[in-house]
């Protein structure tokens, strides 16, 4: 048995990025940059009014004075003159700064008269003018290679004036459950011996939103010869194929004797940790497979901590990026650790981070409060309230 640590490193070795395609930036929320983000222009490209109101030259502009407006500039229609003293141009937010104006007079400081303008005392000292270039310059590396792209890091990019956006492809992920008691939601009350699936659920959608395209979801019963035909289909299509259930050692425990007619090579089976023991690792037909334990608490702990990862290294992230450790104080005391490294469901309340309440591996409703995970090495003594931990985010 693997520790966390180790299994970490050979899922690390093992996952490479996968190739790079150009979309356009209108699709690409959610993707991974396989390429720094450089500005083409730099941004204002000349200087601008960052309010409504008047252009002056501030040297010769006084109080109560009248000042002939001599046009106007707004965003895309620019003022084509030069402004000299005595006179002012009528601007707006966004437009371009005129030429010989170095100061703006908001409008609430301004009284306009027909083709003229006189200025209340005490508009103050702010220009109100945004610099060529003060947001940033041409050639700017807005975006690094790597980052999600988040609706910021999406606006970032349209700013650098770019249409298209090179990106990893998309990991496609099949998902396979397992086990003669599952039924399909909505369906399992009818079935006294039944219980609805939800772990493939929870695992694709985690899957989709670590980025993943899910070419495929299903459920099978505990049918060797069934469970084969599926892990030969879905081999041909998916990049990454996940079993949930079906690692332990028992008569119906088929995760790992499906895949032996493809060349199943393990590269970690079993982890020491709590929950998740089971979860194992490995590579058929050139396609990884991870298995997961088939309780819900523990097929979604281990696919926070193995699973989502894994898909961030394939789509171009880090390490670091692919498990972004945070450090946090928690409100709670927290009991000793036994020989195995422990996660703990928690939640963000008031000063720190509180457990669910039930950590038991098919626990369900308390699973829906979870939004980290918090690391106990293994022989952790009692941890007091107050004390900083390692937590990742779910």
């Amino acid at each position: 048995m693997i520790s966390f640590d180790g299994a970490v490193a050979a899922l690390i070795d093992a996952v490479a990025p996968l190739p790079t395609e150009r979309i356009a930036i209108g699709i690409a929320a959610g993707r991974r940059l396989a390429e720094d983000v450089q500005a083409s222009a730099a941004a204002p490209r000349t200087a601008t009014s960052a309010m409504d109101g008047y252009a002056v030259v501030d040297c010769n502009t006084r109080p109560h004075e009248r000042y002939g407006v001599i046009g106007e500039s707004r965003p895309g229609m620019p003022f084509s003159g030069i402004l000299g003293p005595g006179s002012a141009v009528r601007v707006f937010t966004g437009a371009q700064l005129p030429k010989g104006a170095d100061r703006v007079i908001v409008q609430e400081q301004a009284l306009r008269d027909g083709k003229q303008v006189t200025f209340l005392p005490g508009y103050g000292p702010k220009r109100h003018i945004r610099a060529a270039g003060s947001d940033f310059a041409a050639g700017a590396v807005l975006l690094k290679a790597g980052t999600y792209l988040s609706p910021t890091a999406i606006l970032a990019a349209a700013a650098a004036d770019r249409a298209e956006l090179l990106v990893h492809r998309r990991p496609r992920v099949a998902i396979i459950g397992t086990g003669d008691e599952l039924a399909q939601p909505g369906t399992a009350t009818a079935r006294p011996d039944s219980i609805p699936d939800s772990v493939t659920f929870g695992i694709a959608a985690l899957a989709q939103n670590s980025g993943a395209e899910l070419v495929a979801r299903v459920c099978e019963r505990d049918d060797l010869n069934a469970l084969q035909r599926q892990a030969n289909d879905l081999l041909e299509t998916a990049h990454i194929v996940v079993i949930t259930g079906g690692a332990s050692v028992g008569d119906y425990d088929h995760a790992k004797a499906m895949l032996a007619p493809h060349d199943l090579e393990l590269i970690f089976d079993r982890v020491a940790i709590k929950p998740g023991k089971p979860v194992w690792m490995g590579q058929a037909r050139g396609k990884l497979v991870l298995g997961l334990p088939g309780y819900p608490g523990a097929a979604m702990v281990t696919a926070a901590i193995f699973l989502r990862p894994l898909l961030a290294l394939m789509q171009g992230s880090s390490p670091k990026q692919a498990w972004p450790w945070r450090q946090h104080l928690i409100s709670q005391a927290l009991g000793p650790t036994g020989t195995r490294e422990t996660f703990l469901r928690a939640k963000w309340r008031d000063n720190g981070l509180v457990l669910v309440g039930n950590e038991d591996s098919g626990a369900q409703a308390a699973l829906a409060q979870a939004e980290w995970l918090i690391r106990c090495r293994p022989g952790w003594q009692r941890q007091e309230a107050g004390t900083l931990v390692s937590a990742l985010p779910l």
